[in-house]
Formats: structure tokens, sequence, C-alpha cells
């Protein structure tokens, strides 16, 4: 291949089809028409003798060489660099419009959404912020498409050399029921655990298996599941019975500001897992002036937050 005649503005066009699977979709990305990002795939084609995309019915596929050679990842992490060099003196927060995407798990999306928009909002009014939850997507492939330019997920949940991750949050585990139930009349036992009925919240993503496992050691059997139920809909659900159920400390703690329920810590075990929601991203944007100031501010408003990312195991 002749890389003097090849215009690496084709690479653009590449980075963009492989995020959106789509030609129109990708030209509406670039400010292309539709026919102009066309031209530019076949341009493409000759220049690598490969097809590179397919139509099928869920789209442009990649080709087995596309794929092969791993182009996406290279190229936009080239384009990532050079856009991060060109506006490296430009990104003033007070001033820019910049728009950032976000992911959340169900911890960052009930304690941190709120605070982290106040902050940001006040250190960059006309910056946009558009938080999703992560739910069951796979996160490491929106960071690798560039369909978000952040996540706050759990520990382990994206891994590799080509992402960046901090610790927000460790975090334990608690029981949460109606004010005034009759298991909060005392200190909570495992004995009494094992006695009553639990709603397992459905979506959380959290794993309370490791209760059954304490239950079971202790000759205690494992929890009388009563009934799942969405986390959305948890707290009214345990506000109207006397279910309890277990879920991580941070989101019990404020689910019971703002609905007519009470937490408590577990009882002391070794066995008690400590959980934590990390802030990822991929490391091709990291020294992107904007993702990097917006990286900074997140953590800066968790460390400002009451009991801070190392007091909270929610079992104090």
């Amino acid at each position: 291949m002749n890389w003097d005649a090849f215009d690496f503005k084709l690479l653009i066009v590449f980075d963009a089809i492989m995020r959106e699977r789509h030609v129109t979709r990708a030209g509406e990305r670039l400010g292309l028409s539709q026919s102009a990002v066309s031209h530019a795939l076949q341009r493409l084609r000759r220049a690598l003798s490969d097809e590179l995309f397919v139509r099928g019915p869920e789209g442009m596929s990649p080709t087995p060489r596309a794929l092969d050679l791993d182009l996406a990842e290279p190229v936009r992490r080239a384009l990532a660099e050079i856009e991060g060099a060109l506006h490296q003196d430009r990104f003033d927060p007070a001033t820019s419009g910049a728009r950032f995407r976000l992911v959340l798990n169900n911890t960052a999306a009930v304690v941190l959404a709120a605070p982290i928009a106040e902050w940001i909002g006040q250190r960059a009014p006309s910056l946009s912020l558009h938080m999703s939850p992560s739910g069951t997507v796979r996160v490491d492939d929106l960071l690798d498409r560039g369909d978000v330019d952040l996540g706050i997920v759990g520990a382990g949940r994206v891994e590799g050399e080509r992402f960046g991750t901090t610790t927000l949050i460790r975090d334990g585990f608690a029981v949460v029921a109606r004010r005034g139930h009759p298991a909060f009349a005392s200190p909570l036992t495992y004995e009494r655990l094992a006695d009553l009925a639990h709603l397992v919240v459905s979506s959380t993503g959290d794993d309370v298996g490791f209760l059954d496992a304490i239950l079971s050691r202790r000759g205690l059997g494992s929890r009388r599941i009563a009934m799942a139920a969405p986390f959305l809909s948890a707290a009214p659900i345990l506000a109207r019975s006397d279910l309890v159920a277990v879920m991580a400390g941070r989101i019990a703690r404020t689910l019971a500001t703002v609905h007519p329920v009470a937490c408590a810590a577990l009882p002391a075990d070794p066995d008690l897992p400590v959980t934590a929601s990390v802030l990822v991203w991929a490391r091709r944007v990291e020294r992107h002036p904007g993702h990097a100031w917006l990286r900074r501010e997140i953590a800066a408003c968790v460390r400002s937050l009451a009991g801070g990312p190392e007091d909270l195991t929610g079992n104090d």
C-alpha cells in the first residue's frame, strides 16, 4: 500500500462507521451526507483491498480483516490523541459547552448522581452531562466504541490495559425494612434474619448470595425469599410490608432518607464482603483536557461527601 498517497481523513469515516454500524448514522455523526460517507467507504475499500464493512440485517458489519487487523482501537486512539493535542489549551470549564456521556451502576445512580450534577453544574454551567444506567450492558463495549466517556461500575466489571480506573466508593451491605419493623427492635442476629421473609432486589447487580453462605455455615439454612422486585419498587414494597432486603449500605442509607424505611448493619462475620464502585474510562482519551478535568472533578465530588470513600462499609 502506498501510504504517501493515503488520505488519513478516511480513518475518521472508518471510525464513525465502526461506531454506528450504519452509513447514514455515521454521516450524521460526522455532519456528512450519506453519499459522501459511501464514497469515502469505497475509497477505503480500494486502499485496503477489502470490503471492511458488509451490509446485513443489523446494519454494517465489519469484515474479518477489519476485526483481525484491530483497526478500530488504534484509529480511535490516534484520533483522540490528535483531538486532545489540538484542544489542550482550549478547555475552560466556565465556558465549555462540551457534552459527556456517563453510565452509572445503581449505587452511583442513587448516591452519586445528584451530588455530581450539582458539583459539575456549579463549576461548568454550560457543560452537558448525559447519565444513563449501566444495567446489563457491556460497558467495555460502550467505552471501546466511544458511545460513553465514563462509567461508574462495580469493581472488576470492566478490565483490560486499555482502560483506566480509580476507586470512588467502597461499600458493604445493610438490611432494609419499614420503619418500626420488629426486626429492628433489638440488634440483628443471623438467627433472626433466617426467620424473616426476604425481598430480593432483582436489578441491582449486587450479589447477596453471601448471606445464604453465612446462614448455611451457621446451620441456619438459607434466606426465606418471599418476593423479587425491581430496584425502583423495592423501597415502596418494603415500606408497606414486613419484608426485609439486603442491599448496598450506601443505597440503604440513602433510601432511608427519602422513604419510610430504616436500615441496620448486618451482624459481624468474617465473610461479609466489601464491594467497590470504580470510575472507568478508555485510556486513549485520558489526556484529553476536558475528559481529564471531568474525572478529577467527579473524584473530588465523591471525596467531599460525608463519610468519604474509605468509610463506606455499611457495617458501622
